[in-house]
């Protein structure tokens, strides 16, 4: 998934590729990488260079191709290479040198089995027909996929690869079955001109050419460096104590996820140790049965029946043990006596580094900053309407100076208004108390 040569998508350069298409390692690409250990080795003045190169293509295709005229070539270069079907096609430089010779020995290629040829270094005017090519790639998938839909063909086309000279166009489709595609390779040869070629792929194949990213949050390893894909089994994921859950077990291809064989024969090594048969356990005290089995703890947790929120772990060693006694008619007294001793959390209380002086661990901390700025902005329109306001200066030509404890009227007991005093502050009005004169709460003009 590192660059456009070998992925998917629109053009050359995916989106979001900050590297321009290509990736920043030696490689050029992390799709398949070979690291060539022996570059940095000098060879003997004597030595005579494999005359073989491995070549790259899009997705998980690498082809051998032999060096007939010597050209001097490094990882990562472009370069043209014959075809079976005439016309040339463009690829990368993955590996020179001995290496080339331990992969085609451990992939079982001879010599006679890889007889085509490179042709050159890819040109200027190679590589810009090369790129045209792929950036046609993604509007053919989209419309051969609705020539299939038309011809009511049961198969997924799920992706295009263009050859170098745009002379040859291989589709690469899913199915469950034998498609009958004659009618569809007219349609296709007519739409765009080109040589059709119809190749079909397994989910796993297909997974691996247009990558993406697992659960695990790394990229696909059939899409970076897995290359060989062994059947997986329900057995793996049993062995290993994980839930039967196609959701969680199934990778993107819908089959078993090859990384349940990573760690399977650690687990079978594992499991040597662990006895067998070891459903129940009989004790004074009852019957005992099993809930979990840690498998490199050497732990088994047994609970009682009617105590199922009370596990109790036993070693490996004491179940052999208890397991013998059954076996002769003996029972121990509880299982509670031979518990192994689990090492307890030590709480330690966390140092930090600075003092808490400023309320951050408050959760109430903004409430009350919110509370202050209310209370603030309140004492402020009160004074403000005592010194400077319209009302405060009727009051000061028409009243007397009071002192503030008599400036505030009681609830409970408010002073009826004098009827020439306009613009003294009310008492507020209490509406759940009844008022003995309607004509007290008016003002004194509505009076008179």
């Amino acid at each position: 998934m590192g660059c456009g040569s070998c992925s998917s998508g629109g053009g050359c350069t995916p989106g979001g590729c900050k590297s321009n298409g290509s990736c920043l390692t030696d490689g050029g690409c992390s799709k398949l990488d070979v690291y060539d250990w022996l570059s940095d080795m000098d060879m003997p003045s004597s030595y005579k260079p494999f005359n073989y190169v491995e070549v790259r293509f899009k997705g998980s295709r690498k082809d051998f191709y032999r060096n007939e005229e010597n050209i001097y070539l490094e990882a990562g270069e472009l370069i043209a290479v014959e075809t079976t079907t005439g016309g040339y096609d463009i690829g990368h430089v993955t590996l020179t040198g001995e290496l080339v010779r331990i992969q085609m020995n451990r992939k079982r290629v001879t010599e006679e089995k890889a007889p085509l040829k490179i042709l050159r270094k890819a040109t200027p005017q190679d590589v810009d027909k090369w790129k045209s090519a792929k950036e046609r790639e993604y509007e053919t998938m989209h419309k051969a996929r609705t020539i299939a839909l038309e011809l009511g063909l049961a198969m997924k086309l799920s992706d295009v690869e263009y050859q170098g000279d745009k002379s040859k166009a291989t589709f690469f489709y899913t199915a469950d079955g034998r498609v009958d595609f004659r009618e569809l390779i007219k349609k296709l040869a007519e739409s765009f001109r080109v040589r059709i070629e119809m190749r079909q792929i397994g989910m796993r194949q297909e997974a691996s050419r247009l990558g993406g990213i697992g659960s695990c949050g790394r990229e696909l390893c059939c899409s970076t460096w897995l290359t060989d894909f062994k059947t997986v089994s329900t057995a793996a994921a049993r062995y290993q104590n994980l839930s039967l859950n196609t959701l969680k077990l199934a990778g993107q291809c819908g089959k078993l996820k090859c990384c349940l064989n990573y760690e399977l024969d650690s687990y079978m090594d594992a499991l040597k140790h662990i006895p067998d048969n070891v459903e129940k356990l009989r004790t004074e005290k009852g019957e005992a049965r099993l809930q979990k089995t840690d498998i490199f703890k050497k732990l088994m947790w047994f609970s009682y029946y009617g105590e199922d929120n009370t596990w109790i772990p036993l070693e490996i060693d004491r179940v052999k043990e208890i397991q013998e006694m059954n076996k002769k008619g003996l029972k121990p007294d509880d299982l509670k006596d031979h518990a192994a001793v689990l090492e307890e959390l030590v709480k330690t209380e966390k140092s930090f580094d600075y003092e808490n002086v400023v309320g951050q661990d408050s959760l109430t901390r903004l409430d009350e900053k919110s509370r202050n700025r209310k209370k603030n902005n309140r004492n402020k329109s009160k004074n403000r309407n005592q010194n400077g306001g319209p009302d405060a200066r009727n009051n000061n030509q028409q009243n007397t100076p009071v002192a503030p404890q008599q400036a505030k009227p009681q609830q409970a007991q408010p002073k009826p208004q004098e009827p020439g005093a306009v613009g003294e502050n009310k008492p507020k009005k209490n509406k759940f108390k009844k008022r003995r004169n309607p004509n007290q709460d008016k003002k004194p003009d509505q009076q008179g």
